[in-house]
């Protein structure tokens, strides 16, 4: 068996995981950076109100968090999609989804009838935005994961 004709489909085996952590991050830095820009278009007293109906926060601090986490957001993806310090900044994207998705549940589970203000007002809770915050949430650990990986197979 010739060795020069196996060299690239080696080479293209041990990329994978590159590309993988590639496409992960830029999809997932562009779901925060469209998230973020979809709430700011907006004034931000809709964010609030969205924030509001999930009845955890004090009101004071939903004012805070309905003018700040838009930007969080727009930043976030944004170092998402540039890959700086990405075991960082996965680990806020997973960790954020978390929360997001368990404030989610317990409005659902309460019964509350609201819209999530993911990406701007008029999004109702149901079982297929939980399948795409499911989904979202898999793909923020699967990046989060495959970052430290990487570190740890580069150092």
């Amino acid at each position: 068996m010739d060795t020069a004709s196996t060299i690239p489909v080696t080479a293209a085996r041990a990329n994978w995981p590159r590309w993988l952590l590639l496409a992960g991050r830029l999809i997932l830095g562009g779901v925060f950076i469209y998230a973020g820009y979809a709430k700011l278009r907006e004034p931000w007293m809709l964010f609030a109100f969205s924030i509001n109906s999930y009845q955890i926060l004090p009101e004071a601090i939903v004012s805070i968090l309905a003018r700040t986490l838009p930007w969080f957001e727009l930043l976030l993806g944004i170092v998402l999609v540039s890959g700086v310090a990405l075991r960082w900044t996965a680990t806020a994207a997973s960790g954020l989804f978390i929360l997001f998705s368990a404030a989610m549940l317990r409005a659902y589970v309460k019964n509350l009838s609201i819209d999530c203000g993911c990406f701007g007002y008029g999004e109702k809770l149901g079982p297929l935005r939980f399948t795409f915050e499911g989904a979202l949430l898999a793909l923020a650990l699967g990046v989060t994961i495959g970052a430290f990986l990487m570190h740890r197979r580069r150092t």
